[in-house]
């Protein structure tokens, strides 16, 4: 899983790398208008366009029949009948390129969420630092220290909850940066990402060894197997974005800009949808 989420970092991080010191909306207006256009092709490159075309006549020939024949009750439910069963040819053929585009799709958003679902950590702001411990009752049994190197400081000891099987320490940051956090469990070390920015960059919230949360949260590859932790957490605050007034999550600009931009190019790049 790593692999692949590596790929599909460097892509979005390359493509975002101009965009790291402007407003979050500029970068993600771009990357809307691209995706739009790339699922535009994805779409009629991996669809049967003359099929969804032919399919399209048939569904407005029945409307177009039940407003002509709207006295005849027979010819009425013949055309609904009809219009019933082409709305499922229509399904089944634009199930095969939503299929090629859901995958990378999903792989996409998870990238872009590292960079426009956190804001970063600021000089002075405190954040939690969570590590769950693999195995019940290891944190009672493991002695775990955090080590925080120059530019954080770590400003409350730990703090052992016993019943989630997880330790916490609260840490600030003195001076902006990048920073590799240490999270030490007898002789064995587990680093973990820290960002102290204001710009648009990648910021890993969680690493983890479970599989769902590689795939939501791909920043960081998973812990080896055997690994005395589970999941270690860094508590960035939720970023919203600014659209046209409206403070929402940056998925809700970005799909609706992709989708306008979809359905104003399908006539002149010829695409059926």
């Amino acid at each position: 899983m790593w692999i692949i989420n590596s790929i599909f970092g460097t892509i979005i991080d390359l493509a975002l790398f101009p965009f790291r010191e402007m407003s979050p909306m500029v970068g993600l207006t771009c990357f809307s208008l691209a995706t739009g256009v790339g699922m535009l092709y994805v779409f009629k490159w991996t669809s049967d366009q003359e099929g969804l075309e032919d399919v399209k006549r048939k569904i407005h020939a029945g409307i177009f029949e039940i407003r002509l024949f709207s006295d005849d009750i027979r010819a009425i439910f013949t055309a609904q009948r009809d219009i019933f069963r082409y709305n499922f040819v229509y399904l089944r053929l634009a199930l095969t390129p939503l299929l090629w585009m859901i995958i990378p799709f999903v792989l996409m958003v998870a990238q872009l969420q590292l960079h426009y679902g956190y804001k970063g950590l600021m000089v002075g702001e405190p954040v939690i630092v969570k590590v769950v411990m693999s195995g019940e009752g290891a944190v009672g049994s493991s002695v775990v220290e955090l080590e925080v190197p120059d530019g954080l400081r770590l400003e409350t000891p730990r703090l052992t909850i016993r019943s989630l099987n997880q330790a916490e320490w609260r840490v600030v940051a003195d001076q902006p940066g990048s920073y590799e956090l240490g999270i030490r469990v007898g002789d064995q070390v587990y680093s973990k990402s820290v960002e102290v920015s204001s710009q648009v960059v990648k910021r890993s919230p969680i690493r983890t060894d479970r599989f769902l949360d590689q795939l939501l949260f791909p920043g960081e590859p998973g812990f080896p197997s055997g690994a005395a932790v589970s999941a270690i957490e860094v508590g960035y605050p939720e970023r919203k974005v600014n659209f046209f007034g409206w403070d929402t999550h940056w998925l809700v600009p970005f799909i609706i800009i992709a989708t306008i931009l979809a359905f104003a190019l399908k006539k002149p790049l010829r695409v059926t949808f």
